[in-house]
């Protein structure tokens, strides 16, 4: 097997998306456009995107990682809209895309139209999350768009998998359809719960930070896997044991929480880097297959499918947002009157992504008699345009359109605020329990230590106060960013100590080492009591 053209995939996206931190342009916009380029470069090999890859080995974690840093109570408090459109809007999409494609496509049968429905119906995760966090969206439409995302692909692949029995020949049914889905739904929900509660327990018990997070990265995974096993919902699995374990996270040890944040950190940035660039790799695996379909002819059923996969979407979200308030007094006195801004902006973030390319690559190459799968080749070309032309459309607008609504967006300074008084809070609960402690002859300590512990709770509660004054006059550094600043050079200091040391043999590199990662713990610390 050659890890190559995988090693250069996973280099070349990673330095991409690099860059585009560093340019005013999404990164999954210019990974799909890199992705395009680099396809036609002479000597680039095709990367085909395997469904058996993809959907077990690569989904997972994305929606893992996703799901932990999700609030469980955010979502249940948009619990109406989030399965209105992760579930709702999907069928939806599948069956009114499926019809148009089947009216506009002579002889598409409608069974495959509804195939390539499933296929374009979920939006992506990744896409519509990122740009929400670069433009900061109100934190309600940021959760709904979240929560969407880690549903939507269950819903998605599961109404694909009835269409494709239909068209294949299976003698699916209406109401075996129904029947499917609902299994696959409960059968998903159960078996995270099932599953939620033992790895939690593991969690908090294994005592060393390496084997915690090795469970950790072992859990998307198992969980999906198990799911499947059964004929359940492998994405609903994992977003509920993914849950659980996010909203618990604070009951596994200071280590564990630091060691997995790096570890998800790197793994959904080399996963999503590599995923956008695998749609734009695609262009020419679709188009060579795509036979009697060219030209003109191709470049209407694109723009025109594209046009469908937008509208319905603004053709689902309005009456879902507006009609559960005009039908019910509750949900009008609970909550506020929403605008037409919210909607549109939810309307317009549809943006779809690899999921649907990795379902569409798993269509089947023949029927039940042996027939070649009917215009399967159509289905892919169909699914690739739509993929890229909303995350060039929609994508590129995005930020711009949401500058031009005037969203309110997040305040920092009522989030400091809170922050602020939160902190106030935890560190009186914190003084009158070292008063406790100290006041037993077993913590007896010099009084030395004891200012110390003293001074370091002082310090944790003025520091996100101090957050809310002025800048320095002759710097304009905040006091923030002056604090960091000077921690960051005295530790660099003791570094440089440390390391003479070791350079002149007064240390060995084992002492350096343990040295050094106390720095780290005291230096990742005091950054993160500024914020």
């Amino acid at each position: 097997m050659d890890v190559m053209p995988l090693l250069l995939l996973v280099a070349g996206s990673a330095a991409v998306a690099a860059l585009g931190r560093r340019v005013p342009v999404p990164v999954p916009l210019l990974l799909v456009a890199a992705g395009l380029v680099v396809s036609y470069v002479p000597g680039v090999p095709d990367y085909t995107l395997d469904p058996h890859i993809v959907l077990p080995l690569i989904l997972p974690p994305l929606l893992y990682t996703a799901a932990t840093d999700s609030s469980y109570l955010d979502l249940r408090a948009q619990l109406r809209p989030v399965a209105l459109l992760s579930v709702g809007y999907v069928l939806f999409a599948t069956v009114v895309v499926g019809y148009a494609a089947y009216l506009l496509v002579p002889g598409l049968p409608l069974t495959a139209a509804l195939v390539l429905g499933a296929v374009v119906a979920p939006p992506d995760a990744v896409a519509a999350t990122a740009v929400a966090r670069r433009v900061g969206l109100p934190s309600r439409i940021t959760t709904i768009l979240q929560g969407e995302s880690l549903v939507n692909d269950a819903t998605a692949i599961t109404a694909y998998r009835v269409a494709v029995a239909a068209a294949v020949g299976e003698g699916a049914t209406w109401l075996g359809g129904i029947g499917e889905f609902l299994l696959a739904a409960v059968g998903g929900v159960v078996v995270g719960l099932v599953l939620m509660v033992p790895i939690h327990w593991l969690r908090t018990h294994l005592k060393e930070a390496l084997l915690q997070n090795t469970l950790s990265l072992l859990t998307p995974f198992v969980a999906y896997a198990l799911a499947e096993q059964v004929h359940a919902s492998g994405v609903l699995a994992v977003v509920v044991v993914a849950l659980y374990l996010g909203h618990r996270a604070w009951e596994v040890d200071f280590a564990t929480r630091l060691q997995e944040e790096a570890v998800w950190k790197m793994v959904a940035f080399v996963l999503e880097s590599a995923v956008f660039a695998l749609i734009g790799l695609q262009l020419p695996v679709v188009l060579k297959a795509l036979g009697a379909y060219e030209g003109k002819t191709a470049a209407w059923y694109a723009l025109a499918l594209f046009v469908v996969v937008v509208v319905s979407r603004f053709a689902w979200v309005y009456p879902a947002t507006f009609l559960p308030r005009m039908l019910s007094a509750r949900i009008r006195e609970r909550e506020d009157d929403p605008t037409w801004k919210g909607p549109f902006v939810i309307s317009w973030a549809g943006m779809r992504g690899v999921v649907s390319l990795a379902i569409a690559f798993s269509i089947p190459l023949t029927m039940h008699d042996g027939r070649p799968f009917p215009e399967r080749n159509l289905i892919l070309f169909l699914t690739f345009t739509t993929v890229i032309g909303t995350l060039v459309v929609q994508g590129v607008t995005l930020p711009a359109l949401i500058r031009l609504l005037k969203l309110p967006g997040r305040d920092p300074q009522a989030e400091t605020l809170a922050e602020a008084n939160a902190q106030a809070q935890a560190s009186r609960a914190a003084e009158e329990r070292l008063r406790e402690l100290l006041a037993d002859e077993r913590n007896a300590l010099p009084e030395p230590l004891v200012e110390r512990l003293r001074a370091v709770l002082e310090r944790r509660r003025n520091s996100v106060w101090e957050r809310l004054g002025q800048a320095n006059p002759i710097t304009g550094e905040s006091v923030d960013d002056t604090y960091r600043r000077l921690v960051r050079e005295t530790i660099g200091a003791e570094r440089a100590v440390f390391v003479k040391l070791r350079d002149g043999r007064y240390i060995d590199d084992e002492m350096l080492r343990t040295l050094l990662r106390r720095l780290d713990l005291e230096e990742a610390a005091a950054y993160r009591e500024q914020g």
